[in-house]
């Protein structure tokens, strides 16, 4: 891959993970209007840039040459 290709590779896992992060926040909001407990926490939102590659050394560690 291009360092552009690797640029935008990173931008659409942004935007995929941005996009779960606000369904998750829009269904604590739902939960949270009927009188429930949230379904989402701190560590279920820390999980989602791990889960898309973003985590630092992920997004580094592309851009390097080994």
């Amino acid at each position: 891959m291009t360092d552009e290709q690797k640029a935008a590779y990173v931008n659409a896992q942004t935007a995929c993970a941005l996009a779960e992060i606000e369904g998750m926040k829009a269904e604590n909001w739902m939960r949270e209007r009927r009188g429930q407990t949230i379904a989402y926490g701190e560590e279920e939102f820390l999980a989602v840039p791990i889960k898309y590659g973003l985590h630092h050394n992920d997004t580094i560690g592309l851009f390097h040459n080994y």
